[in-house]
């Protein structure tokens, strides 16, 4: 405020000042900062070395869990990032933390040290949209699932979403349509390998949830 505007206010008035409710610059009366694509830069500085290597390696009921990211015309999705989340083949849900290791020099991540289950994966798509998960079946009560956040570009906000690993009674599924329901099972191959395909959009979309 200038010093002739100062002048201008009678005795019983005061500046306004940035606290007052009144204030344009309240944080009340301010506009909140619109929503922005979450990325591709997110695949510079989150993906991991052996980031889709969940179970420990070599441990004889470590199961695939692969698929496809795909946009709203049924293309590959290059640059896509997935986080998954799952019990232990026990329940728990403690994880393990301090299990990557670390770079003596960098202090950069070296990759998993080969031996814990986490219970934690993040894995970025490839040139093609395929992506590629090895963990161990999740111990959960009820139908076992994996809890899956996709990053993609595009996305005001990431995407959250379940892959079953088998269908029956479920408090999710059964309140989803047949065609619905069918986005969130995935499919058992050989091998041990069970297929998953996000589609972000269009027919067929993947049902994701929401959180209050």
């Amino acid at each position: 405020m200038s010093v002739s505007q100062k002048s201008q206010l009678s005795p019983t008035e005061t500046p306004e000042s940035p606290e007052s409710p009144e204030s344009p610059e309240s944080p009340e009366n301010l506009l909140p900062t619109p929503s922005h694509t979450v990325g591709p830069f997110y695949g510079y500085a989150l993906p991991f070395p052996e980031g889709e290597q969940v179970a420990p390696k070599g441990h004889p009921d470590t199961i695939t869990v692969h698929g496809y990211v795909l946009d709203g015309e049924g293309d590959p999705i290059p640059d896509a990032l997935l986080e998954f989340w799952q019990a232990a083949p026990d329940g728990s849900l403690t994880g393990a933390p301090g299990s990557l290791r670390r770079n003596p020099v960098t202090g950069g991540y070296l990759g998993r040290n080969g031996t814990d289950f986490t219970g934690f994966g993040r894995v970025a798509t490839d040139a093609d949209g395929h992506f590629a998960l090895y963990t161990l079946p999740p111990g959960n009560s009820g139908l076992p699932y994996i809890s899956v956040c996709v990053f993609a570009r595009g996305l005001l906000h990431h995407l959250y979403t379940r892959a079953y690993l088998a269908d029956g009674a479920d408090p999710l599924l059964d309140s989803l349509s047949a065609e619905r329901r069918a986005t969130l099972i995935a499919a058992e191959g050989d091998r041990r390998t069970y297929r998953f395909d996000i589609r972000l959009q269009g027919e067929g979309e993947t049902v994701f949830l929401e959180f209050e």
